[in-house]
């Protein structure tokens, strides 16, 4: 079974190219997604998180309490290190444990969806990486619409990720969401690179 991780930058584009290549029958694991829900649910992730910010991190009814989480990544730079710390190791189980799952109901490629997927180490559970690429001034305006948000905010989060020339360096495959080059063709040619790395040829 082949690994792949989707990821780009903010306004890329990147979740719309992995819901495209889940319809065509990849499954897919959201990192986003999964961390949350483990966040609350994973013993290991509940018991370091409290060990960290108190047991009030965790409200009566079990969930997060997202302010004061907030509030302690707010209020220094190394903290988010901190945290993440303790969510990516499980994580990165959890996404292997889910791949094995999935090759037991007999899936040939998987794909592992996540933004800061160099940062986090992520890469390392993959096999190969596909990065969504689209220029900055586009990738600016998509985010702005679709987070309500404003230019100047848009422009931080950005600044605050992995530049992504840097990410295209590192990737294995890179796709031009710049709506110019069509996707479907761009998406049809990945598809065939992949099944040429399970055949081997």
């Amino acid at each position: 079974m082949i690994k792949i991780g989707i990821t780009g930058g903010i306004g890329s584009g990147k979740s719309y190219i992995a819901h495209l290549l889940e319809k065509k029958g990849i499954p897919l694991y959201d990192t986003d997604r999964e961390a949350k829900r483990l966040t609350v649910t994973h013993p290991r992730i509940r018991k370091e998180l409290s060990a960290l910010l108190g047991t009030e991190v965790y409200q009566a009814d079990g969930t997060l309490n997202k302010s004061l989480v907030a509030n302690y990544l707010f209020s220094s730079p190394k903290h988010a290190g901190h945290i993440n710390q303790i969510i990516h190791p499980c994580v990165y189980e959890d996404f292997q444990s889910w791949a094995n799952r999935q090759a037991k109901v007999g899936a040939e490629v998987v794909m592992m969806e996540s933004a800061i997927l160099f940062e986090s180490g992520f890469q390392k559970a993959v096999d190969y990486v596909v990065m969504v690429y689209a220029p900055l001034d586009l990738r600016i305006k998509r985010a702005m619409f679709r987070d309500s948000a404003s230019e100047e905010q848009i422009k931080a989060r950005i600044a605050a990720q992995m530049d992504d020339e840097e990410k295209k360096r590192r990737a294995d495959y890179v796709l031009f969401n710049d709506e110019k080059m069509s996707l479907e063709i761009q998406i049809a040619a990945l598809e065939a690179w992949l099944a040429s790395r399970k055949t081997g040829r």
